[in-house]
């Protein structure tokens, strides 16, 4: 796995470190200290997912994720010295793809940044030998190629996280799944069944692709067991 990474973080030290140990695995870095500077490069250099730390100097680093959300869906992992769960939740309900509370172990941050470029798509460079994979409900279109949904013809935002949630529940219509299995299918490893942060994911989901979210038709609860993409109208 490779890619192009911005870290926006005024913690130089720090920067310089994942900046070598990033390149050292392949990934192609480029930092910047300020929100200002970030958002800058953010829209020259086009980079495959960000690194964004909440304290910056000049914006709050929720703030800064809330501007890169109203343009784009590059994949986004959040650090913090608070290590707070609030601001883990906040993270996640603004959009961000991963959370990471500092300190932390480089190998995790690589790790991490490893699955949200495989749920972009990014870094691989290969042609598409696979048939495109299409799902469509009724007026709901979910494109796992070129990773779009689509509502009665509008785009919806959502973020790679999200979608891969999307696209597994979809993909499983009908069926029930569990957080632990959805946890399991999107980032590909055992986590905390009592996690609630699939729930906050789950709630965005639902703003976008739901005629009324506060009563949802297509993600639809199971209470106590999970979660089920409801609709039947199922083609492609």
């Amino acid at each position: 796995m490779s890619g192009r990474v911005l870290i926006i973080d005024d913690d130089e030290r720090l920067a310089a470190m994942l900046s070598s140990y990033l390149a050292g695995r392949g990934y192609t870095v480029e930092h910047r200290a300020d929100a200002a500077a970030g958002l800058a490069q953010l829209r020259t250099g086009k980079p495959d997912a960000v690194v964004l730390d909440v304290m910056l100097p000049d914006l709050d680093g929720f703030e800064v994720l809330r501007r890169i959300r109203a343009t784009s869906e590059v994949p986004v992992v959040m650090l913090t010295a608070r290590g707070e769960d609030t601001d883990r939740i906040v993270g996640l309900e603004l959009g961000a793809d991963d959370y990471l509370p500092k300190p932390f172990n480089p190998r995790e941050l690589v790790a991490r940044l490893a699955a949200v470029l495989r749920r972009g798509g990014a870094g691989h460079g290969g042609s598409k030998s696979e048939a495109r994979q299409v799902l469509r409900f009724g007026a709901l279109e979910i494109d796992r190629d070129e990773r779009t949904v689509r509502l009665g013809g509008e785009a919806r935002l959502l973020t790679g996280h999200q979608f891969e949630l999307l696209w597994a529940l979809a993909d499983s219509t009908g069926r029930v799944l569990s957080r632990t299995q959805l946890m399991e299918r999107v980032r590909g490893e055992d986590f905390d069944p009592l996690d609630r942060s699939i729930d906050v994911h789950i709630s965005r989901i639902r703003a976008a692709i739901e005629d009324d979210p506060q009563h949802p038709q297509r993600i639809v609860t199971v209470r106590g067991a999970g979660y089920v993409f409801a609709t039947a109208d199922r083609k492609g």
